[in-house]
């Protein structure tokens, strides 16, 4: 059955702010990390941007990297943020608190592949993301905006399953900086992406997602 009731809603999928691990190119997955002072700050600033399309609906992760980013907007808004844990970030495994270099050289096979031992597989982490979102469409009206408070690879994957995009081709969908948002537009064939990693300022993306969607700065 569809969750659908009807076009015209819209969703933003929204990236929480700077951490220290995102900074120090730690792989953070499930690890709860905090935003650092500069990730407050991005959160305050795209809050007052997200809170002019007057969302109907936010719902963020349990991590609270991605909860306080969200609770900057609710503030705005006037929204109590509502918690899905199926919105966290992709699981890291073995490769959890440890640096992109250091995965590098550990596991260069299963880095070039970007497959964390322990971890979670990309159709996993796509399919929980859906599932939560489509979970939460039931709630918003026709015309509604949800927004949608979560992570650097859990936001590429859930955006490219729902958006139909076959397997193959989910790496065509570039990672997202922090603070920054896609959004997609609910019309009569199915769902539409009208903007990807808006709002970025001129910094490197920093991510848990894989290198070629995530370059790291030199």
């Amino acid at each position: 059955m569809s969750d659908r009731r009807g076009a015209g809603r819209r969703v933003v999928f929204w990236r929480h702010g700077q951490t220290l691990w995102n900074v120090e190119h730690r792989f953070q997955g499930h690890t709860d990390i905090p935003l650092d002072e500069t990730g407050l700050a991005q959160a305050a600033r795209a809050a007052a941007l997200l809170a002019a399309l007057r969302p109907s609906l936010i719902v963020s992760s349990h991590l609270r990297r991605a909860q306080d980013t969200a609770s900057a907007l609710g503030a705005l808004a006037g929204l109590d943020v509502k918690v899905d844990k199926d919105l966290r970030e992709r699981g890291g495994g073995e490769w959890e608190g440890l640096t992109r270099a250091e995965i590098a050289a550990g596991w260069p096979a299963e880095y070039a592949a970007w497959e964390a031992p322990g971890g979670e597989e990309v159709s996993e982490v796509a399919d929980r993301v859906v599932a939560a979102t489509r979970r939460w469409l039931a709630h918003l009206e026709d015309g509604g905006l949800m927004v949608v408070a979560s992570h650097g690879a859990a936001i590429r994957l859930g955006l490219a399953r729902l958006l139909g995009l076959p397997e193959g081709l989910w790496s065509i969908l570039g990672g997202l900086g922090n603070c920054a948002w896609s959004v997609v537009h609910e019309g009569t064939s199915g769902w539409r992406l009208l903007e990807h990693n808006a709002g970025t300022l001129p910094e490197p993306v920093n991510s848990d997602d894989r290198p070629e969607s995530a370059p790291i700065a030199t």
